[in-house]
C-alpha cells in the first residue's frame, strides 16, 4: 500500500525533529493499539459516575492509543521528546479536522492531571462527552487503518 500523502511534509518534519521515529517489522502494526484503545474506553465508561476524573483521563488515553495505532500502522511512533503532542500534530496534519477534538481532550486531561486550583474536577457529563469523543476517534481510526501504508 502506498504512503499516506496528506501531511507528509509535517510528518517528515516531526521525524527530523526527533518527535516521531520510524518502526520496522512487526512493530509497524496498529491493530494491537486499536484493541487496547477499545479496552481502555470500556474501562473509562465504567468509571464515569464513580470517578469522572479518571474516566476522562482514560477516555483521553483511549483516543491517544487509537491515533498511535494510525502512526504505528505507518511504521511510526512518538518519541519521549515528541510525546502526546506529536501524536496530535501528526493526526491533525495527516487526517485534518476529523481528529480536532483530540487537542481539547489532551489539554483538559493536562488540567485534570495537574490542577491549578482545588475543585477543578471533571463532571459526570464532561466525562461522558470525553468518552463519546474518544469513541468517535476510535471509530474513525478503525476506518482509516487499512488505507495506510508505511511512511
Amino acid at each position: 500500500m502506498a504512503r499516506w500523502k496528506g501531511g507528509e511534509v509535517e510528518v517528515e518534519g516531526l521525524i527530523a525533529a526527533g518527535d516521531l521515529q520510524k518502526l520496522t517489522g512487526d512493530a509497524a502494526n496498529g491493530d494491537r493499539f486499536l484493541e487496547k484503545a477499545a479496552t481502555t474506553l470500556e474501562t473509562a465508561r465504567s468509571a464515569i459516575e464513580r470517578d469522572p476524573d479518571s474516566a476522562y483521563v482514560l477516555a483521553y488515553d483511549a483516543a491517544r492509543q487509537a491515533l498511535t495505532a494510525l502512526l504505528g500502522h505507518q511504521g511510526l511512533r512518538p518519541t519521549t521528546k515528541g510525546g502526546h503532542y506529536a501524536v496530535e500534530q501528526a493526526a491533525r496534519a495527516q487526517f485534518g479536522s476529523g481528529f480536532r477534538q483530540f487537542g481539547a481532550l489532551r489539554r483538559r486531561r493536562n488540567e485534570l492531571e495537574y490542577p491549578e486550583r482545588p475543585g477543578d474536577d471533571a463532571t459526570d457529563d464532561e466525562a461522558r462527552e470525553a468518552v463519546e469523543s474518544a469513541q468517535t476517534i476510535i471509530t474513525a481510526a478503525e476506518g482509516l487503518l487499512d488505507q495506510l501504508g508505511l511512511f
